[in-house]
């Protein structure tokens, strides 16, 4: 998927005095035909095709996450907002997004269910057609359809998310509210840090089996919610392979190569501690700079564990620890990867005080930044209750799509 939100633009075209209004009883929310989403492609590619140099291998790569374990078999929807005035045997396609379906774990009262919800993203709508209110139209829409949409087991969806690289305004005007959205950045070192436990690099075969002890980690973790319900995405190995195929694919195609090392893990059996992340290009054009991503940090013991959002109070405390120092450890592993292949920087989204603690053991400037435009994680809920009572955990960039 092309990066969720609205693309900023100011393009005006002749063809707007023929454009309907948005409330147009014409114009509606509609499942794309396979011409209608490769010309929603064709159109988004000149913005979001990145590192990659030609329209064709960007519409490759669209096509190849569409068919995806997680992505197959419908699990992927593309959706455009289109206009058919009475008569016309044909409908102009106003502005466009996908979903995919991704299976979700909901705790409370003890209890923890199997959900599915749904994520938003490559909202686009074509520089002509901005500024009419199409994609918000759409996104109204979205939201009520998505509620009912692709029910599993008779249960139909308990929420859906989406990343908006436009702010926390928006989307939040349509019920998807921004939750915490922070970061901490290391930047790319090809030296070895001294003084660390020994780590061992992860490849593609290492993670099934540690994706699967990650969930049952956080069905036992949901588990412990109350009254107020608890949410998160699975973290299963489908959600890893989609990133992982993203990064492979530019791999080859620009670099001739792709990147083998998918990870990092220390210690031993019941109280390792884990990360797994991705290689993020950016084109030259993009203030973003190369970034690999981790993707999810893993505390097996969970009696070391602590979920609290960094403080740089408590993360003073933490240094040192023989938790900190392994997570140094990971983070060293992670910015020599990033230096190997060029990048400028590694991220961990929403630290703890803990990883907080062991960026700053590499990095001593190392700090939370909140974003405030970029990547805000937005969930808009379906089930019982507000959607201020929900917890939402293991809000990393695994379930960035």
């Amino acid at each position: 998927m092309g990066d969720p939100g609205i693309s900023n633009g100011n393009g005006h075209s002749h063809s707007h005095s023929s454009l309907p209004h948005k409330n147009d009883p014409h114009v509606y929310l509609v499942e794309a035909t396979e011409e209608e989403n490769l010309a929603q492609q064709v159109a988004n590619s000149s913005e979001w095709k990145g590192i990659l140099t030609t329209l064709d291998s960007y519409l490759r790569r669209e096509h190849m996450l569409a068919n995806q374990d997680l992505t197959k078999d419908g699990a992927q929807t593309s959706w455009v907002l289109v206009y058919q005035p009475p008569g016309s045997p044909s409908r102009q396609v106003l502005c466009g997004c996908e979903t995919i379906r991704k299976m979700a774990l909901v705790g409370r009262n003890g209890k923890v269910e199997e959900e599915v919800s749904h994520a938003v993203g490559s909202v686009f709508c074509p520089p002509a057609k901005r500024g009419k209110g199409y994609a918000g139209r759409m996104i109204k829409e979205l939201g009520e359809k998505l509620r009912h949409w692709q029910p599993q087991n008779g249960k139909s969806p308990m929420f859906s998310t989406l990343y908006s690289d436009i702010g926390r305004d928006f989307y939040a005007a349509h019920a998807w509210h921004p939750f915490p959205s922070a970061h901490v950045t290391l930047p790319a070192l090809s030296s070895v840090a001294d003084g660390l436990p020994p780590v061992r690099l992860l490849q593609s075969e290492d993670l099934p089996e540690l994706c699967d002890i990650d969930e049952q980690m956080t069905r036992a973790r949901l588990s412990r919610a109350k009254h107020t319900p608890a949410v998160a995405i699975r973290p299963n190995y489908p959600i890893v392979q989609w990133h992982h195929a993203r990064e492979e694919y530019i791999g080859r195609e620009v670099f001739d190569r792709i990147p083998r090392i998918k990870g990092a893990v220390v210690g031993e059996a019941g109280s390792r501690v884990w990360c797994y992340w991705t290689h993020v290009w950016t084109n030259a054009q993009e203030d973003a700079p190369n970034t690999l991503h981790i993707l999810r940090l893993v505390i097996e013991d969970e009696a070391f564990s602590d979920f609290a959002p960094a403080t740089p109070e408590a993360a003073a405390e933490k240094k040192g620890t023989p938790l900190s120092q392994a997570i140094a450890a990971l983070f060293a592993a992670a910015q020599s990867e990033a230096a190997s292949w060029g990048m400028r920087e590694v991220l961990l989204w929403n630290p703890t005080s803990t990883a907080l603690a062991a960026a700053q053991l590499l990095d001593g400037k190392a700090a939370v930044e909140h974003r405030q435009k970029e990547s805000i994680a937005s969930l808009r809920w379906y089930g019982e209750g507000s959607w201020e009572d929900v917890d939402w955990i293991c809000n990393e960039k695994y379930g960035w799509s």
